[in-house]
Formats: C-alpha cells, sequence, structure tokens
C-alpha cells in the first residue's frame, strides 16, 4: 500500500516514524512550509521536515492547497491512502477524495468531543477524568468524518498538557499503525453531532488567572496551560508565570491575596473557595524556579492581591 503522509508538528513526526518503523510504504510527506523562530529569524525545518528527511522520504511543502496546489504531488505519488496528523490546514475536496483507502486522520481526543486545535489542552483545563486519540475518516468538515478506531486515556490530577501531550503521541501512533493495517475490515461509525465540543486555539488571554475562580478550576487551568502559553498572574504590576500548584485548605482573605509561605508546600493564594499553593513561578527577570529557591534571593510582600 502506497501511504502520504501529511502533518507538521512533533505528534505528526512522531506517527510518521512509527509508521515507517512499522515497515509500511510511505511514499511521500507533506508538511506546512518552514517558518522563521527565533531571535535571529532563521529558517527552521519543521518536525515532520526534519524527520522525512532523516527517513530518506520525499517532503513537499506547498504555501497553499486549497486550489489544486498538491494535485502534481498526488499524481506522481499515486498513493492508496493518506494518513493525516496536524497538518495544521482543512483538507480541500480533490484531496480527501483521491485516495481509494481514504484519508485517515488521527485527533488527539475522544471525538465528537473536543474537535478542533487544541484538544489535549482543553481536556486539561476542563478538568476532563480522561481523553484519548480517535482515528477517523476525513471530510470536509472539522474533525467531523466517521470515526474508525479509538483509545482511551486517563487523565491525572496535576498532570500537564506537556506531560499528557507525550502519552498521547505515544499512544496515537500506535493507534495509526493499527488503524492503516485493519482498515479494510473496519467499520466506519458516524460521529454523533449532538454531542460535539470543540477545543480552539489558546491564546495568552486565556492564560490570565481569575483568583475568584474555583481552586479546582485555577488549578486545571495552570495545568492546561502549561507549557505554552503559561498561566499567569500580575504582581507589582508584573507579569508572574506560575507554572505549577496544588489545592490547599480555606482561608480567610481577598481573593488572590498572598497569605504567606509554608516549607514543603509553597507560596499560598486564596481562592474563590478555599486556596493554591504555588510550588513553581518564573518572576520577571528570573529564571523558572521552585517558590523555596526563589525566597532564598527574593521577598515577597504578604499581604498582596494578585491581579
Amino acid at each position: 500500500m502506497r501511504i502520504l503522509f501529511m502533518g507538521t508538528p512533533d505528534i505528526a513526526a512522531a506517527c510518521l516514524k512509527a509508521l515507517c518503523n512499522a515497515g509500511m510504504n510511505v511514499v511521500g510527506a507533506v508538511s506546512q512550509p518552514d517558518r522563521p523562530k527565533g531571535r535571529g529569524h532563521r529558517l527552521v525545518p519543521t518536525e515532520v521536515r526534519a524527520a522525512a528527511d532523516a527517513l530518506n522520504i520525499p517532503v513537499f511543502q506547498p504555501e497553499k492547497i486549497k486550489n489544486g496546489e498538491l494535485q502534481p504531488v498526488l499524481d506522481e505519488l499515486k498513493p492508496d491512502l493518506i494518513a493525516v496528523v496536524a497538518y495544521g490546514k482543512i483538507l480541500p475536496k480533490y484531496i480527501i477524495e483521491y485516495p481509494p483507502k481514504g484519508c485517515i486522520n488521527l485527533h488527539a481526543s475522544l471525538l465528537p468531543k473536543l474537535r478542533g486545535a487544541a484538544p489535549v489542552q482543553w481536556a486539561v483545563i476542563n478538568g476532563d477524568k480522561e481523553t484519548g486519540v480517535t482515528t477517523m475518516l476525513m471530510d470536509e468538515g472539522l474533525d467531523t468524518g466517521d470515526m474508525l478506531l479509538s483509545e482511551k486515556l486517563g487523565i491525572g490530577e496535576y498532570e500537564t498538557s506537556e506531560q499528557l501531550f507525550e502519552r498521547i503521541t505515544s499512544l496515537g501512533a500506535k493507534l495509526l499503525v493499527r488503524t492503516i493495517n485493519e482498515i479494510d475490515s473496519i467499520i466506519p461509525v458516524p460521529q454523533d453531532h449532538d454531542k460535539q465540543t470543540y477545543a480552539p486555539m489558546l491564546t495568552k488571554e486565556m492564560a490570565h488567572i481569575d483568583w475568584s475562580k474555583p481552586t479546582a478550576e485555577i488549578s486545571k487551568l495552570i495545568c492546561g496551560m502549561n507549557s505554552w502559553p503559561m498561566a499567569y498572574s500580575i504582581y507589582m504590576g508584573e507579569n508572574v508565570k506560575i507554572v505549577s500548584a496544588v489545592k490547599g485548605e480555606g482561608v480567610a482573605g481577598e481573593n488572590g491575596e498572598i497569605i504567606g509561605f509554608t516549607k514543603g508546600k509553597g507560596l499560598q493564594v486564596k481562592t474563590g473557595d478555599g486556596s493554591l499553593y504555588i510550588t513553581c513561578a518564573q518572576f520577571p527577570n528570573c529564571k523558572r524556579m521552585d517558590i523555596e529557591e526563589y525566597l532564598r534571593g527574593h521577598r515577597i510582600e504578604y499581604g498582596t492581591v494578585l491581579n
């Protein structure tokens, strides 16, 4: 079976490697164009581009695909199946309908929950107890195609999006390999569109902590925004990134008030229904560090209210 792979970030690169390690015939890879990054704006290859180059797989990086720009690639490679993982654009009809065995997409949620760009992060932010991965046959909608296979995964109480993403990547790569191996025997199942939820792209504005919210909600925001864009609050007029925190007991005070520091726990801050102990943070002009380490060289004004 001739497989064309389409993807861009690290989860896609892991899946591409898994297909090759499973002995599948990947005849080409399509990725978003390389973009400039860093202070020097140096052009950096996408993770899929780097992986494909290492595997000696031809790479194609069209700026646009909507108006037939990928047609010459399809005609040249003649794929029987297209595997898509986080490519970054909705595929037009001419691509979806080209391969006789269809376009298979791996999505990092239990569809129809959390369709969209950031399903892993929103599963954490929403306080879900479990999430998972789903393979589906693609159509022209946003993650609306008929489902093929799925696998569930539990979410830890203080598990960050970054940590969950690592487990999702491993599970998803295995599921994609299994789906392709069993594609001729899997019966697609339509999604229940009445049960759909959406996982929009994260913004920095979403990461601002509202200390009047319940403790559990703030805790999940901190976990879900790690490692980007990082939940933050305002201390003495400047942004402080909150890396990690654990739930604390109820205390008197104003929401967002810094109550004090407890060794072995952290910096206690009043929430809408209790408190949180901040265990790790990044203050302005400082590296990320444990609160106890930070306090060895810096002073924090207790009683100050975080905005």
